[in-house]
């Protein structure tokens, strides 16, 4: 099982935890907030900055 598949199943299991010990709204902006945060970082880099970023993940891609 690769990392990048057990930080996910990580996120779900306290994504089900968080339903059940906050309101689901609470929850729902919790989420909002981990999708949204490195959304907002990525839309915040200039194209040439994007263009980088989108090429160091085709170079991992190969390793």
């Amino acid at each position: 099982m690769s990392t990048k598949t057990k930080f996910v199943i990580g996120g779900v299991v306290v994504g089900f935890l968080t339903l059940f010990i906050f309101p689901w709204w609470v929850t729902a902006l919790i989420i909002l907030g981990v999708l949204g945060a490195p959304l907002a970082g990525y839309l915040m880099l200039d194209p040439s900055q994007r263009k980088r970023v989108r090429a160091q993940g085709r170079k991992r891609l190969g390793s």
